[in-house]
């Protein structure tokens, strides 16, 4: 992490009116951005952009999702690497559409604080499933990854009621290495 990187997240959080504290009060840790060239291409999303993990990361998915597809569960990669600035538009574009900034880091960890960022996080789905939805926990792919998932090093991020202000997110996995 360059030394100026703390700094540069406290600029942005200021101009989205993130409060000095959010770390703090929300127990989340500053994470660096992976570097572009340590990226694996995963997958397409479904506009055609490259879905990326850190190289570890991505040995560990393909690893996981092949020992799901042996018994039968589908599980698709939704997104996985952003970076700050990317997360920066996303809050932009809440706050636009009348959001308080309250509500969207209920939803969207705030710039420099999302696991995403690292390249270790990855989202998940299955086909014909509606994205990003608490559904998710009722489909044999969440079963699978809640009994499995660890042995592979990644964990459920954002469960429910979990001490970071995050709504549940059941389809949210980060890689830890075992």
């Amino acid at each position: 992490m360059h030394a100026d990187y703390p700094d540069q997240i406290a600029t942005i959080h200021r101009e989205l009116g993130i409060p000095a504290d959010y770390a703090k009060s929300r127990g989340l840790r500053l994470h660096a951005e992976a570097e572009s060239q340590a990226m694996v291409t995963i997958a397409e999303n479904s506009a055609g952009k490259p879905i990326q993990l850190i190289e570890q990361a991505s040995a560990a998915w393909t690893r996981m999702q092949v020992a799901a597809h042996g018994e039968g569960i589908t599980i698709t990669p939704l997104s996985g690497f952003r970076s700050v600035a990317r997360q920066v538009e996303l809050i932009r574009n809440k706050l636009q559409s009348g959001a308080a900034i309250e509500q969207v880091l209920s939803i969207i960890a705030a710039p420099g604080y999302s696991e995403h960022h690292t390249g270790r996080a990855i989202d998940l789905g299955i086909p014909n499933q509606p994205p990003l939805e608490e559904s998710f926990e009722r489909t044999a792919a969440f079963s699978w990854l809640a009994k499995h998932a660890a042995s592979y090093g990644f964990h459920l991020s954002f469960p429910r009621n979990n001490p970071h202000g995050i709504v549940y997110e059941p389809w949210h996995w980060c890689w830890i290495s075992i």
